[in-house]
């Protein structure tokens, strides 16, 4: 008997995926380029189950119910295009490619053209929930060629988290909407990852607590609005003890790895010419991070100047868990007109009400307000920012105050903290009428011609002024980048 889908690459994802399929009823053919990793796990996790071992692409392939289904869970980048043009060798008309690693979202794009040439079909799919979600039920985000989804819906939506029996799986659009949709997820992954460190931080350093007590603090906002995955693993990391009682966070070097997909947002986001601050600016924070050695020794040319702790512990937590909300409620808005930008310029027809859908169960950022997010998007379609809907605007209008109160006190007890006072600039940049981009704007006119629109005329009409009476008349064009 052939099985319903095969998937290549048996590492932490792989194996926990394939026994995700097997327990929804599936059969699964297996495939891993080191083929003593196959025999492992078929006599090992996979002992007993309705899982073939392969040990050839070909192989693999002579395995499957027609049109075969096969996803790929290897490295982005040049080994899932080795792995694309080999079983293009095997497969016939029909047949359906899944990618389902972080592969870049033009990559996609551009696999989904090479491969649809071919005859065959290909999805990009974001997997989100790291092991667990792999193995209990992930967030799903499938694009690519449309045709292959209803091939395909049956097994996702059954693998996928539920919420509500709702599947947090759905199409997102074609070419690679899904995996563009992934890397958000992943960028406001690590806004979210980030605030909740400079929290810490300050909660540590300005109050003074112990992990003990910061562990009681999460726990109590993880019952509340701000329920949500990080917060929830947060809380078990302050908790966690070795066994001779001491707290194993304190031993953890602060240097933070990334993988790309932070950087990518930020790079799409200069492209759409989207201000995704915090996000960015958590990208930031992992890399300086990494400058170990250089912080050490700048710690001791720029010593810290002594803290002045918080009087009021209790009024200042409470003010640090309504600031981290707000700086949640922005990375969320400011990834959200990434994602409706993008979909514009790609008409990809995106679904920003069902994407946030989506990230309710399985993902990394799941959290209690996603269904508010979606609520928003789908009663106003044409919502230009979150802020802007009522329920949004009416927490930040209570809640910048207290975002305001925690920036000001980490500035002056010089506690860094990039990502929340990024939200707290992009807020106030964004509700202020008049910016002083006229002064730029009169700048760049004076010294490369570029034009520059008047308030007393009409949006679209562009003057010149020969600012030194030797510039003459000729302007520049007005194109925007």
């Amino acid at each position: 008997m052939k099985a319903t889908i095969g998937l290549i690459g048996l590492a932490v994802m792989g194996e926990n995926l394939v026994l995700n399929l097997e327990s929804k009823g599936f059969s699964v053919a297996v495939y891993n380029r080191s083929t003593e990793k196959v025999d492992a796990f078929i006599q090992g996790r996979a002992k007993g189950k309705n899982i073939i071992g392969t040990h050839s692409l070909a192989e693999l392939a002579s395995s499957l119910q027609s049109p075969r289904k096969i996803m790929m869970m290897v490295k982005a980048g040049q080994p899932v295009d080795d792995t694309i043009e080999a079983l293009l060798l095997l497969l016939d008309k029909g047949d359906i490619i899944i990618d389902g690693g972080n592969s870049n979202y033009e990559d996609s794009e551009r696999r989904t053209s090479y491969v649809e040439s071919k005859g065959m079909l290909y999805i990009g799919t974001g997997v989100s929930g790291g092991e667990e979600g792999a193995l209990k039920g992930p967030s799903i985000m499938p694009g690519g060629s449309p045709k292959a989804w209803e091939e395909v819906k049956p097994i996702l939506q059954s693998i996928s988290a539920h919420v509500n029996s709702v599947p947090c799986c759905d199409w997102i659009g074609s070419g690679g909407a899904g995996h563009f949709v992934k890397m958000v997820h992943n960028g406001i992954e690590y806004g979210d990852m980030q605030i909740i460190g400079e929290v810490y931080d300050l909660m540590r350093r300005l109050v003074g607590m112990s992990n003990d007590e910061m562990h009681e603090v999460f726990s109590e906002w993880n019952e509340g609005e701000l329920n949500s995955y990080l917060i929830e693993i947060t809380k078990d990391i302050l908790g966690y003890k070795e066994a001779d009682g001491s707290c194993l966070l304190d031993k953890i070097l602060d240097t933070a790895g990334q993988k790309g997909t932070g950087k990518w947002t930020g790079i799409s986001a200069l492209h759409e010419g989207i201000p995704l601050t915090l996000i960015v600016e958590s990208v930031f924070a992992r890399s300086v991070s990494s400058q170990k050695e250089q912080r050490v020794a700048a710690s001791k040319v720029f010593p810290a100047s002594p803290i002045h702790p918080v009087q009021d512990r209790k009024a200042f937590i409470m003010a640090l868990g309504k600031a981290l909300y707000a700086a949640k409620i922005i990375s969320y808005a400011q990834g959200f007109s990434l994602i409706k930008a993008a979909g514009e310029t790609n008409h990809w027809d995106l679904n920003l009400g069902g994407i946030a859908l989506l990230w309710r169960g399985g993902c990394i950022i799941r959290s209690a307000f996603l269904d508010k997010i979606s609520q928003a998007f789908t009663s106003n379609p044409d919502l230009q920012n979150l802020i802007l809907d009522p329920y949004f605007a009416m927490i930040l209008q209570q809640a910048h105050q207290q975002l305001r109160e925690v920036v000001a006190q980490a500035v002056l007890n010089g506690i860094p903290t990039p990502s929340l006072s990024a939200a707290l600039s992009w807020f106030d940049s964004y509700r202020t009428e008049n910016l002083p981009a006229n002064l730029l704007q009169a700048q760049r006119d004076y010294f490369g011609a570029h034009t520059y629109e008047r308030v007393d005329k009409k949006r679209g009409e562009f003057f010149h002024t020969n600012w030194t009476g030797r510039g003459g008349n000729t302007a520049s064009t007005t194109y925007t980048v």
